[in-house]
């Protein structure tokens, strides 16, 4: 439990945070936004809440924009919301809801917008115990298979298929590896679990001692062996190496596919994960997106300024100028069958590839299956340990997490 005084010491920093963000004027029409989006995405979020500036109704409205990493705005909004100094409204994935729910630092949405206009999927991942937590902004955030047409002329349909071109072309070749993804983070696991048939949850239950989870470890360990993937590579390897053009495949987020198309132009091709052959079945990534969600203490005419700058973000024309500006898809149905869509292929396939996902828990247990996983999955990957060793080890970690969260 955290002693008074650090609590004290935060509200303390929260609130000179808070006198340093402040300026004269109505207060009811300043809006503090932070959001945890790439660098790349900044300008396209400033051109909107440039453009909201210049509505009717919204002249002399000030909008002050802070960005942090997804962790740290983890940390600073909920230290924020206890010293009772939040920012109005936070970009985020929908994976924070569950604490943020649970603690009472955002507000439902349910009754303050039309939720029936955004994509059913997008809004089941942000919803927990009857409530939706927040607007989406885009429908997806999932992982897919990316490649480069200059080396893969035809992406592959199972990963039979991607072993096959692996042996053939890659080996001996200039490529450093064939292909590379975030070796070690459970995010990047999940798919392959899926493809074999399991999940990490149920409902708020864990479900990882499975016979999925150890063959989706099992399968990773395959691709190490052979020497189709980097014996070690975090985040920034694989998105090095696919940018340097030393893989000829990663699996990556729809979050990078702007920037990808940018370095690589032409030669960037989109395509499902293949197919896993010794099932079947699709890999499942994990499917959620980019959300707006609201301080729980947002009242009055702020609230309705802040509700107008949410439905003008998320309208068609918005959600249209997102796809074109960041290759992400819409998450207001209306614009799913846009021309910009339906003429891109690699907008088509990424939404090929979010039809075979599954929507990412909101639970607040998943944070505590997301850090049982991680230490051993890395365990496992240095052999340090073995997949009959760690998955038993896993669930009961998940387990214990979940029942001190709840204490």
């Amino acid at each position: 439990m955290r002693q008074p005084w650090t609590l004290l010491l935060l509200a303390g920093l929260a609130g000179l945070a808070a006198c340093r963000q402040s300026s004269p004027g109505d207060p009811d029409r300043r809006i503090v936004v932070w959001e945890m989006e790439d660098a790349a995405v900044a300008p396209y979020i400033d051109s909107v809440l440039e453009a909201f500036r210049k509505r009717p109704g919204s002249e002399g409205v000030q909008i002050v924009r802070t960005h942090y990493h997804p962790e740290d705005l983890r940390q600073q909004f909920q230290t924020s919301s206890i010293a009772g100094n939040p920012p109005d409204l936070i970009i985020t994935q929908s994976d924070p809801a569950g604490i943020y729910s649970v603690s009472g630092f955002i507000r439902p949405v349910d009754g303050l917008f039309d939720l029936s206009r955004y994509n059913k999927a997008a809004v089941e991942a942000v919803s927990l115990d009857g409530k939706t937590w927040g607007v989406p902004i885009s429908n997806g955030n999932h992982l897919m298979l990316m490649y480069n047409k200059s080396l893969v002329p035809k992406p592959p349909q199972t990963t039979a298929e991607l072993f096959d071109f692996c042996d053939r072309h890659a080996q001996g070749s200039q490529l450093d590896h064939c292909m590379a993804f975030f070796l070690g983070e459970p995010y990047w696991l999940v798919p392959w679990i899926g493809a074999f048939g399991g999940w990490p949850m149920d409902g708020r239950r864990p479900t990882i001692d499975t016979p999925a989870t150890r063959r989706a470890l099992e399968f990773v360990l395959e691709l190490k062996r052979r020497g189709y993937v980097p014996q070690e590579c975090d985040y920034n390897c694989a998105d090095a190496l696919f940018t340097e053009r030393k893989v000829a495949f990663v699996i990556g987020g729809d979050w990078a596919m702007s920037r990808y198309a940018a370095q690589l132009k032409s030669d960037l091709g989109i395509a499902r994960i293949p197919k896993l052959s010794q099932t079947g079945r699709w890999p499942t990534p994990m499917v959620s997106g980019a959300y707006f969600m609201l301080s729980s203490k947002l009242q009055g005419p702020k609230l309705e300024m802040v509700k107008r700058l949410v439905d003008f973000y998320t309208d068609e024309e918005n959600q249209i100028g997102q796809a074109k500006t960041l290759m992400r898809l819409p998450a207001l149905s209306q614009a799913d069958k846009a021309k910009v869509i339906l003429d891109d292929p690699n907008l088509r396939a990424s939404m090929e590839q979010l039809l075979v996902g599954r929507p990412m828990p909101m639970a607040t247990e998943m944070r505590a299956v997301w850090d049982a996983i991680r230490p051993l999955y890395g365990r496992v990957l240095s052999g340090q340990m073995s997949v009959d060793e760690a998955v038993p080890l896993m669930q009961r970690d998940a387990e214990t997490k979940i029942r001190e969260m709840n204490e």
